[in-house]
C-alpha cells in the first residue's frame, strides 16, 4: 500500500467545493440523516483518535496493570514482556509481505492496462460504482493490498470519464468495500493465517487452539456462503445509496488532479553500466524459474488449501507474480519502495501485541490464575454454544476500532476467546470466522486502513464515510445473524497439535 503523500495532492487537499457541488453534496441521495451519523462520528475521530501504535502502547499498560492486579508480580509481568516482544518476528515479515505483494501487484503495467479496460465497461455513474464495488471485494478475497491500491486505480481511471458524472465520494467509499467488508474472509486473512501456520503461532496461542487448516475456517462452505451474501448486499447498498448524475460531486467538482505522473523514460536517463541488469529482463526470468519451479513443486506435493495456507508459499507467489508483471527489476523495485512505508504500523506494532498476548497467558497470578484465564471464564459465565458467536462478534468489533489490525487484535484476542470456544465446546475454526467477519466491520468508519486508498484518491476519510457508514448499519445486524444461524450447523472438533 502506498503512503498517504504519494500523491501530489495529498488527502483532503482539494479546494473548497463551488456552490454547485455544495448543493450536490447536501442533496438527500448523497447524504441523508445516516450519512451525516457517519461524518460527524468520522470527523470526531479524525479529531480524537490518535495514531494506532498508541492504543497498541495504551493496550500494553492496561494489561500489565491488570496482570498486576490479578496478583501477578512486577517481575513475571515484565519477564513476560520481554519474552513475548520478540514472538512475532516471523509472522511481522509475513504481514509486511502480503502488503507489499500486493501492492506490487496492483500497481503492475499489465494491471493499468486492465484497469483502462475495465474503466471503459460501465454505461453510468452509479453503475460504475457497482462494478467498483463488486472488484473491491472480489480482489480482497485474494489480498486485501491488491483491493485497496487496485480499486482505488480503478475509481480513478473512471473519474476521468466525463461522460459517466460518477460521484468520486461514493466511487471511493466502493473502493473500500473489500476492507471493510469482505478480506478477513479470504485467503489474507490474518487469523486463519496463522493459526494454520504452527511455525508462526505463538506457544501460547498453540497450545490451546492447535492448527486449524484453511478448510476448517475460510472454506467452510457457510464462510463461503457469507462471503457471497456480503458481496452482494454491499453491491446492492452501493448502488442504491449512490448519487444519480444530477446530484453526483465529480472528481473534477472536487479539484483533484486525475493526471499522472510520468517517470522518466530509460532513454532520457544517464545510462550506467549497472542499469543494464535493473532494466533487464533476464534477471526477472530466471528469479521467476526458480520461484515457480518451486512453487509447482509445493503444489503437487500437497493439497492446494494446504499449500496456499502457508504464509510462505502465499508471499512467494504474490512476489513472483509481482515481479513477472512488472518485467523489470526497476519498475519492481520502484514499486516495493512505495509501498513500503504503509509497512511501518505493522513493524512496530506487533511486536507489541506479542508482549500483550504473553503478558496474558504468562503473568500468572493468585493460585496460578493467568488474565487470560479469567478472561475466559467471563466469557464462558455470560455466553453459550448458541450465544457465542453474537457475544464474541459485537465484543471483536466493539475492539477493532481501538485496535485497528487484524493480526494483531486476533494476537491479544485468541488466548481467551479460544480458551472459551474450547470450554464452551464451539467449532474452533468458526471461532476464528467469528473473529474475521466481525473484525472488518469498524473498519468501514474507522480512519486508519482508509489512509492509503484516500493517499491516491487524494480524499478525505469524511469524504467517504458517509457511504460506508450506511454499509456499517446493514451488516452489522447481517453479519450477526449469520455468524450466530451457521454456527449452530457446526460441531466441535478438539485442537489438532502439530
Amino acid at each position: 500500500m502506498p503512503s498517504t503523500s504519494q500523491t501530489s495532492a495529498g488527502p483532503g487537499t482539494h479546494p473548497p467545493l463551488p456552490r454547485g457541488a455544495r448543493d450536490a453534496q447536501d442533496a438527500p441521495a448523497a447524504a441523508g440523516l445516516l450519512s451525516r451519523l457517519g461524518l460527524r462520528f468520522t470527523a470526531w475521530a479524525e479529531r480524537w483518535f490518535p495514531d494506532a501504535f498508541v492504543f497498541a502502547a495504551i493496550a500494553v499498560v492496561v494489561v500489565a496493570g491488570a496482570a498486576l492486579l490479578n496478583g501477578s508480580s512486577p517481575q513475571a509481568v515484565a519477564k513476560s514482556f520481554g519474552d513475548g516482544f520478540w514472538s512475532l518476528i516471523v509472522f511481522t515479515m509475513q504481514m509486511a509481505l502480503v502488503a507489499i505483494g500486493g501492492y506490487v501487484v496492483a500497481t503492475s503495467p499489465p494491471a493499468a492496462r486492465l484497469i483502462r479496460k475495465l474503466a471503459a465497461l460501465p454505461v453510468s455513474g452509479r453503475q460504475a460504482i457497482a462494478y467498483v464495488a463488486a472488484i473491491s471485494m472480489i480482489l480482497s478475497l485474494f489480498n486485501w493490498g491488491i483491493s485497496l491500491i487496485f480499486s482505488a486505480l480503478y475509481v480513478r481511471a473512471l473519474a476521468g470519464r466525463l461522460d459517466l458524472r460518477m460521484d468520486y465520494r461514493a466511487g471511493g467509499a466502493a473502493a473500500y468495500l473489500g476492507m471493510g467488508a469482505t478480506w478477513a474472509l479470504g485467503l489474507s486473512s490474518s487469523a486463519a493465517q496463522l493459526q494454520a501456520n504452527a511455525s508462526s503461532l505463538p506457544k501460547s496461542i498453540l497450545d490451546i487452539t492447535g492448527v486449524i487448516p484453511f478448510s476448517q475456517t475460510i472454506f467452510l462452505w457457510q464462510s463461503v456462503v457469507m462471503a457471497l451474501v456480503l458481496i452482494v448486499v454491499s453491491v446492492a447498498i452501493a448502488l442504491w445509496s449512490a448519487p444519480d448524475a444530477k446530484h453526483a460531486v465529480t472528481a473534477q467538482d472536487l479539484g483533484v488532479d486525475l493526471s499522472e505522473a510520468k517517470p522518466a523514460s530509460p532513454e532520457s536517463a544517464e545510462r550506467r553500466p549497472g542499469e543494464w541488469f535493473e532494466r533487464s529482463p533476464l534477471l526477472t526470468l530466471l528469479l521467476c524459474a526458480l520461484g515457480f519451479g518451486w512453487l509447482a513443486q509445493e503444489f503437487m506435493a500437497k493439497s492446494p488449501l494446504v499449500a496456499i495456507s502457508g504464509l510462505n508459499t502465499y508471499n512467494l507467489l504474490f512476489l513472483m507474480i509481482g515481479l513477472l508483471l512488472h518485467w523489470r527489476p526497476r519498475s519492481f523495485l520502484d514499486a516495493v519502495s512505495r509501498s513500503v512505508p504503509s509497512t511501518a504500523g505493522v513493524i512496530i506494532q506487533f511486536p507489541l501485541y506479542g508482549a500483550i498476548a504473553a503478558m496474558l497467558t504468562g503473568a500468572k497470578g493468585d493460585a496460578g490464575i493467568t488474565l487470560s484465564d479469567r478472561i475466559a471464564h467471563l466469557f464462558v459465565s455470560i455466553s453459550n454454544v448458541d450465544s457465542f458467536a453474537v457475544v464474541m462478534g459485537a465484543y471483536s468489533a466493539v475492539l477493532g476500532f481501538f485496535i485497528p489490525s487484524g493480526g494483531g487484535k486476533w494476537i491479544i484476542e485468541a488466548p481467551y476467546v479460544m480458551q472459551a470456544a474450547n470450554d464452551l465446546k464451539v467449532h474452533l475454526g468458526w471461532a476464528v470466522q467469528v473473529y474475521n467477519a466481525a473484525e472488518a466491520l469498524p473498519n468501514l468508519i474507522n480512519p486508519f486502513w482508509m489512509l492509503p486508498l484516500l493517499g491516491v484518491l487524494s480524499l478525505k476519510a469524511r469524504d467517504i464515510v458517509g457511504f460506508t457508514f450506511l454499509q456499517l448499519l446493514v451488516h452489522a445486524p447481517l453479519v450477526l445473524f449469520m455468524l450466530w444461524a451457521f454456527g449452530r450447523t457446526l460441531g466441535y472438533v478438539a485442537p489438532v497439535m502439530p
